[in-house]
């Protein structure tokens, strides 16, 4: 077997876990495939006959080159243009179909990738390698350019963030909470009309964002009857979260964050929604998963 089939093969084997490591990274599934191939072009290019480890090394190379991009991300906001190089024939391109990008970050988790955008890449990085794929602070540590006890700590704080736990939160409140919002949730994907009556207060009000334009003409919609309309059949797409410490819901198509709603209740029932759409306003929110 020639050295390139042999190459070839063992990057094949690779591929999938490469593309999850990436995705979580990088919450696109054609960046993802962007860093997927840089690592090949970087494995054709290299003496591997030392490696040991090839599922290891190449889950290396990857992060490191997630890296880089999260970073030319956050600093110049451009996309990255990659180096066109013959790859693999067995790979395949599809970063471009919305369905398999929807239903891979519903598996990965919504809510999941919209908070992991709200960290530094090095805290992403350190925390997708250890806290989802398993990887040891020693492995991590040259990845992000850190000492190990450093890179212990990027993690643990990513993992703060993640969680709310920096946040001041009344459990038993937010369980209560969490449980008229779920069941607000089912109705609205059902369009379960009379279930969206029974946790509306009569006089909920749903204060709309104007910056999004399909609601721009109706700032503001009053009593059960009305709203209950405005949400039945939808929320397909919506995540309870925490927001701010409180529960709200999270709409991200395709892990993509595109509004958040916050919630009043009082005596059992929604009082009052607020729609925030506006990006300024999305990115000051403090997000956190809901377990």
């Amino acid at each position: 077997m020639s050295d390139h089939k042999w190459l070839v093969e063992q990057f094949e084997s690779y591929r999938n876990h490469l593309q999850a490591v990436a995705y979580r990274m990088l919450g696109s599934l054609s960046e993802a495939d962007d860093a997927v191939q840089e690592a090949w072009i970087r494995l054709s290019r290299s003496d591997t006959s030392g490696v040991e480890n090839m599922g290891g090394w190449l889950t290396t190379i990857v992060s490191r080159v997630c890296l880089d991009m999260l970073r030319s991300r956050k600093s110049r906001h451009e996309e990255p243009m990659m180096e066109s190089v013959p790859e693999p024939a067995t790979s395949r391109h599809d970063g471009s179909d919305p369905e398999q990008e929807a239903l891979l970050a519903d598996s990965v988790g919504l809510a999941m990738l919209v908070v992991l955008g709200k960290l530094n890449p090095a805290e992403r990085i350190a925390f997708v390698l250890h806290d989802i794929f398993a990887l040891s602070f020693s492995e991590i540590a040259p990845i992000v350019g850190r000492n190990e006890a450093a890179a212990r700590q990027l993690a643990s704080r990513a993992r703060r963030r993640v969680q709310g736990t920096d946040l001041a939160v009344d459990a038993a409140e937010v369980m209560q909470k969490r449980e008229l919002i779920d069941a607000f949730l089912a109705a609205s994907r059902t369009g379960d009309f009379d279930k969206l009556l029974s946790v509306l207060d009569p006089n909920v009000v749903l204060r709309n964002d104007i910056s999004f334009a399909p609601v721009s003409a109706v700032p503001e919609v009053y009593g059960s009857q009305s709203v209950a309309k405005q949400f039945a059949g939808r929320a397909q797409g919506a995540r309870p979260v925490l927001v701010n410490g409180s529960v709200g819901v999270l709409v991200a198509p395709r892990g993509k964050m595109l509004l958040v709603l916050e919630f009043t209740i009082a005596d059992g029932k929604i009082t009052e929604i607020g729609m925030i759409a506006d990006q300024t306003r999305l990115n000051e929110l403090d997000l956190a998963i809901l377990e």
